[in-house]
């Protein structure tokens, strides 16, 4: 048996260290895994992660530990597509048809749960720019799974309507935010002498640039796609646009974040067939999405959660933005004059937690201000990466049922 196990183990050392052999393999376990979840009853999310948490140098060591900076490379392509097609939704015709009453529900919960995640960890002694940018990640959500009760439900009338405005453009408000706050908390992470004035103008400068030249690319997508009529070539000079605009981004020392959703902002205001390069990159989707999730699940290392103080910031950072989506889900809706309804049901839809804030903690371990710090602040973000991935685990198990709870108590069945 042991002549066995070894043969295994040599066989697999000589093809993990090829590079598409570890994006082969987590493709495949994502497949089966996320398969077996949604059998169970569990988001195919869930499985992803856990695809790359037994495959990854935590569990098989089929995907190999130097490979996962080269394989971050893909988070920053999928994200950059989330990022693009959350910026389509700021399409000023849909912002006047959700009314006003849904932007301020989303925008009162936004920074509640910014403020309760942030004060909460800071109080637990975490660094306050530190601490700043986890409560930006907390204000993001999970919409997919809520809609996906919403229809098996097929429930509807107003509590239905806030909800789907609120879900759209929570999303949007959390980039925004997440890049401000990064921005400008990420010139003052681990110094003691940083003045918040000359980070605070640093940050402006930075959000302000990156927004100007996703901008332009949206503006230069929508010029060289207007009179294309094959999908094919859509698909070819979209994906390309937004990989140069990542990788300029990047290296510039911008937000690719903020840049892609300033690009589909822009594309989503001027072109009139914005819905077809969104389409047509819909079917790069499922693979990227899937690989992207079991990423995250390769930087989840479980000796962390063995430390007292990881598990206490991450049970207070599931607690916190609990109570702070409820919270400013009620005083907005309450500030809007909204239905009694919306008022008590709507914040307990808010709680499932996935994609966007794992996009965004893997995209602030693989910035280059976290890549060439100090031992210990490359600690602490391992340390934030593993808090959020925590969260996602909770809150994608016991979000669907409390949505369902709330869309039972607060729709019309």
């Amino acid at each position: 048996m042991a002549d066995i196990i070894q043969f295994l183990a040599g066989l697999r050392d000589m093809f993990n260290t090829h590079i598409v052999f570890g994006l082969g393999i987590l493709l495949t376990g994502s497949y089966f895994l996320g398969m077996l979840s949604e059998k169970v009853g569990i988001p195919a999310i869930t499985g992803f992660i856990l695809a790359g948490l037994l495959l990854g140098p935590e569990g098989l060591h089929m995907v190999h530990a130097e490979h996962q900076q080269t394989l971050a490379s893909v988070t920053e392509i999928a994200l950059a597509i989330i990022a693009l097609v959350i910026g389509s939704e700021f399409n000023f015709r849909k912002l006047r048809k959700v009314g006003r009453p849904v932007v301020i529900i989303t925008l009162v919960q936004i920074v509640v749960t910014f403020a309760a995640v942030t004060a909460v960890l800071s109080a637990l002694g975490m660094q306050p720019a530190a601490a700043a940018i986890m409560g930006a990640i907390a204000s993001a959500t999970a919409p997919a799974a809520t809609v996906a009760v919403v229809r098996d439900l097929k429930a509807r009338g107003s509590f239905v309507d806030h909800l789907y405005g609120v879900v759209a453009l929570d999303d949007a408000g959390c980039v925004l935010l997440f890049s401000a706050v990064f921005a400008i908390a990420g010139s003052s992470l681990g110094s003691a002498e940083a003045h918040l004035g000359s980070a605070l103008l640093h940050g402006l400068g930075e959000i302000a640039i990156s927004l100007g030249l996703g901008a332009a690319a949206g503006w230069l997508m929508h010029l060289l796609t207007r009179k294309v009529s094959r999908d094919n070539e859509i698909f070819i000079v979209s994906l390309g646009i937004v990989c140069l605009l990542t990788a300029m981004s990047t290296q510039l020392g911008l937000s690719p974040l903020l840049a892609s959703m300033a690009a589909g902002t822009v594309m989503a205001n001027i072109s009139r067939k914005s819905h077809r390069v969104l389409s047509t990159l819909e079917g790069l989707s499922p693979p990227l999405y899937a690989a992207f999730f079991a990423i995250a699940g390769t930087e989840l290392t479980l000796g962390v959660f063995t430390e007292g103080g990881v598990l206490l910031l991450g049970g207070a950072f599931v607690v916190a933005r609990a109570v702070g989506k409820y919270g400013g889900v009620y005083l907005g809706a309450a500030a809007s004059g909204s239905d009694p309804l919306v008022r008590r049901y709507l914040g307990f839809a808010m709680l499932p937690q996935a994609g966007v804030a794992i996009g965004l903690v893997l995209f602030l371990q693989a910035a280059p201000f976290f890549q060439d710090a100090a031992p210990a602040l490359q600690a602490l973000s391992h340390t934030m990466v593993s808090i959020v991935l925590c969260s996602v685990f909770v809150n994608e198990l016991a979000g669907p049922p409390v949505s369902k709870f709330a869309v039972v108590r607060g729709a019309t069945l």
